[in-house]
């Protein structure tokens, strides 16, 4: 049986991740930031083969915890880069963990025996931090996919930035480090939807879901997005899960950074779905998949899934209360 080392374990894609290691019959171990906050991941102790699922706790920022995290792990999966819209200060809540958590990940990499594979949890991103709007220079009948020249922007929000640079983190280190003897395989998420596994309330995935089923906007970004009725590029949290172990278990992927996307709504039609009811309008294929499906194997669910999925279980709650 070999071992998983899922940084991030706890979170939104996460805990799916955790939950498809377990399922594969793999021993998971699962970082959490503050393990005496059991709340946050309690979750994780009731799925199938939680037997086999060991939570310790990390700080990326630390590198003798992650050495002793690394250690005896076959595999590692970092996704444990904070996910938030309201930011207070960029630097410490977003650019630090993010980019400098992944340098020190990097780092203990060239220390670590016994790994055979690194995925990442990048994010789309790494590809266009503009991202639900179009990179300047392109428009809205234009498609992306990993071809295109990625594109970064200062007024970008500070998360897509992270991540921008993050990536380009990592990049860095394939080209400087080419006789390593292990993998290195990213994945880049579009809009993640679906149900936590959790009953946390401090999701930012699951809370933009019910922002847009309630047409809410708490801040600037939000706003815009209705403002241009921007056309949202959404993916199943269930293909992301899926995406990442296959990008674990398949070899031959090494510095290849794969689009995890199913199709693009706009954000009045997702409102729409959100509420059990019919689109205006049709689904449109603006981040291309095409290299996840031949390279990973993944059968994209339509968006319509996990949409419909968040919408009905939402429903159910609030028939409960």
């Amino acid at each position: 049986m070999k071992t998983v080392g899922i940084i991030g374990s706890s979170g939104f894609i996460g805990s799916h991740t955790t939950k498809k290691f377990l399922d594969k019959g793999f021993k998971v171990k699962a970082s959490v930031t503050d393990i005496s906050k059991t709340e946050k991941y309690h979750h994780l102790k009731s799925l199938n083969n939680a037997e086999n699922l060991e939570i310790v706790q990390l700080k990326v920022e630390n590198k003798e915890q992650l050495k002793e995290f690394a250690s005896g792990c076959n595999i590692l999966v970092h996704g444990g880069t904070p996910f938030q819209l309201e930011v207070q200060d960029p630097k410490t809540e977003l650019f630090d963990p993010t980019i400098e958590g992944t340098k020190n990940f990097l780092e203990v990499l060239n220390t670590a025996s016994g790994i055979e594979k690194v995925v990442f949890v990048a994010s789309v991103g790494a590809y266009n931090t503009n991202f639900p709007l179009p990179p300047d220079g392109l428009g809205p009948d234009d498609t992306i996919d990993e071809e295109n020249t990625p594109f970064i922007s200062e007024e970008s929000h500070p998360y897509a930035q992270a991540k921008f640079i993050a990536n380009q983190t990592v990049e860095k280190y394939i080209k400087e480090h080419p006789a390593i003897d292990f993998e290195i395989t990213s994945v880049s998420p579009v809009g993640v939807m679906g149900m936590a596994l959790s009953k946390r309330e401090d999701s930012t995935s699951s809370g933009l879901q019910f922002l847009f089923k309630n047409r809410i906007a708490p801040n600037p970004f939000i706003q815009m997005i209705y403002e241009t009725d921007a056309e949202f590029a959404l993916v199943d949290v269930k293909d992301v899960a899926e995406g990442v172990y296959r990008a674990a278990v398949k070899k031959g992927l090494h510095g290849k950074n794969y689009l995890l996307s199913s199709e693009s709504w706009k954000v009045s039609d997702i409102s729409v779905l959100l509420n059990g009811e019919k689109p205006k309008g049709n689904a449109k294929i603006v981040y291309k998949n095409d290299a996840a499906k031949r390279d990973l194997g993944i059968e994209f669910n339509s968006a319509i899934v996990p949409l419909t999925e968040f919408s009905n279980n939402v429903a159910v709650k609030s028939t409960h209360k």
